[in-house]
């Protein structure tokens, strides 16, 4: 850009800050990564996680697990609702981000216009949980046994490398709904979409906690992310050649719950209430009858 003395001016790239505990920090390493548009030029700057940011993200989750988990599934389903609404209201930035990472205007439009369906959709969930896919089991005493669901607690998430704002909704909502918390690992060719959702999640009534966002690359947080004791599942999508095996290794040694989604087409692939159930426990409850 050329100023009114004719000397080139060098613009201001933007640097995006990560989301965890409900603020939003820089990166403790103060690395940074350029992300580029479509003609490739710099679109903005975004923090490159490491190993405390996540260490930080995970204490943060597992502080804000205990009340998420303990308030009523009405106001969980109410919570989700608001991120739609304020999701709907920004929508016009969304579609402008996504068209300059490269989308057309009407495939944009419809990835917004979706993930707020999603949104809605799992929120309408949260409430009906429990009478769909709870059960009283028959048994051979004088007992009532009763099954019902519980979170997992704090979920990692690996979101889908394709980025896009739909497939990081449909793979947050899930986790959310059922009551865990969640530090999700942006995807690393569009950090950028997840940073603008943080703005969305920060300006509803999600508390502080809850969800938290490092921007950064999967194969670096990753492995960090499988070997966390404090980490009760962990959700990726990756596939064979990318890491998959030895990430999924390490999360074994130390007893954690995989789900792996597989490379999904989030457009195509109808909203399920069983994704909510990949991160929930079904818990026993016996009880004396005529107590």
């Amino acid at each position: 850009m050329a100023s009114k003395t004719g000397a080139t001016r060098l613009g201001v790239a933007k640097t995006y800050k990560m989301y965890v505990g409900g603020k939003f920090p820089r990166t403790e390493s103060g690395r940074y990564y350029k992300v580029l548009d479509r003609r490739g030029n710099t679109l903005a700057n975004a923090c490159r996680g490491s190993r405390k940011d996540l260490r930080e993200a995970v204490v943060a989750a597992r502080s804000a697990a205990s009340s998420w988990q303990g308030v009523s599934a009405y106001l969980r389903s109410q919570i989700l609702y608001r991120i739609a609404e304020m999701l709907e209201g920004r929508a016009a930035q969304f579609v402008e981000l996504r068209m300059a990472l490269g989308d057309s205007r009407k495939r944009a439009e419809r990835d917004v216009n979706l993930s707020v369906d999603r949104l809605v959709y799992y929120a309408g969930w949260c409430d009906k949980l429990t009478q769909v896919f709870g059960s009283i089991n028959p048994v051979a005493s004088s007992h009532y046994n009763f099954s019902s669901l519980e979170p997992t607690g704090v979920v990692g998430l690996l979101a889908p490398e394709d980025g896009g704002l739909l497939s990081l909704v449909s793979v947050i909502a899930p986790v959310l709904a059922g009551g865990n918390t969640c530090v999700a690992v942006a995807s690393g060719a569009d950090p950028l979409t997840a940073i603008t959702l943080a703005e969305v999640v920060h300006a509803s009534d999600v508390p502080p906690g809850v969800l938290n966002i490092l921007t950064g690359y999967a194969d670096e947080i990753g492995p960090h992310m499988a070997r966390h004791k404090d980490i009760n599942a962990l959700v990726h999508d990756l596939s064979e050649g990318t890491g998959r095996t030895a990430l999924e290794r390490e999360a074994a040694i130390n007893i954690k719950r995989v789900i792996r989604h597989g490379a999904s087409n989030w457009a195509r692939a109808e909203p399920d209430p069983y994704r909510i159930l990949d991160t929930l426990e079904t818990k026993t409850t016996w009880h004396p009858v005529g107590l």
